[in-house]
């Protein structure tokens, strides 16, 4: 089984917490989008962001100052997002981190896929960011994102999503029948129909992750039993491509 997550906006350097174990599978993908990254001005470089001026100006150091091979943070702590901080890889124990070195890939607009302990540097990318040069980011990754996380799935294994769709697109796109594939949705149910709340969805991915590693989930099965943050899996909403939890109070 393969879990995909989407990356976070914002990032950290925590060199000291968790040591990283590997370098990107695509370093030589990225350091060609650092190349283009490096060639724009400041003004082309925030339209891609779309944030503030002391975000871009944060952002536009880090791309001109980058080293992709020097100070680097394992991915699962770099990121700072709420999915981030509910998973809370930093306090695993060694079970723990050897279940999500296995099973967890973390999507990446700059990185393509990333195993928890690779060890990245901060960025700013998103994968819906449109870019000029390297051409649309959905077309510059192509297929290689899917190839990579269904690759290491030999036998038919389950790619597990609880990526958002700006992310999951990257894999979905490719997908063959061989493939067996589950997204996890976590909402709520309003006027019969089943709807997701960003935060909360966030908040409960990385839940997600935390109890799969926490009992070293294996089997498709043993997924329904999430039961975190008020969600309980939902039999009559859900079918072999959709796991549905619905959220029913603390």
């Amino acid at each position: 089984m393969k879990i995909i997550i989407s990356p976070a906006k914002k990032m950290n350097i925590d060199t000291d917490t968790l040591a990283f174990r590997s370098m990107p599978s695509f370093l030589s993908e990225t350091e060609e989008l650092l190349a283009w990254m490096r060639r724009l001005t400041f003004a082309e470089a925030k339209a891609i962001w779309k944030c503030n001026d002391k975000i871009a100006e944060q952002n536009y150091r880090r791309f001109q100052e980058m080293d992709l091979e020097r100070n680097l943070t394992p991915a699962v702590i770099a990121y700072e997002g709420i999915q981030y901080q509910y998973m809370a890889p930093a306090v695993f124990g060694g079970a723990q981190t050897d279940y999500i070195q296995e099973h967890l890939r973390i999507l990446s607009g700059f990185y393509g896929v990333l195993k928890p302990f690779d060890g990245v540097t901060p960025y700013r990318l998103e994968m819906q960011a449109k870019a000029s040069e390297a051409g649309d980011l959905y077309k510059f990754w192509g297929d290689k994102l899917y190839r990579e996380v269904a690759g290491e799935e030999k036998d038919g294994g389950l790619i597990l999503n609880l990526a958002s769709k700006e992310y999951s697109k990257c894999v979905e796109k490719y997908l063959t029948p061989e493939d067996t594939y589950v997204t996890v949705v976590f909402g709520e149910l309003a006027d019969g129909k089943v709807k997701q709340k960003g935060t909360l969805a966030k908040m409960a991915r990385g839940e997600m992750v935390r109890y799969l590693a926490e009992n070293k989930v294996e089997d498709p099965e043993r997924i329904k039993g999430f039961d975190r943050l008020g969600y309980c899996f939902e039999e009559t909403l859900s079918n072999e491509k959709e796991y549905v939890f619905l959220k029913h109070g603390e």
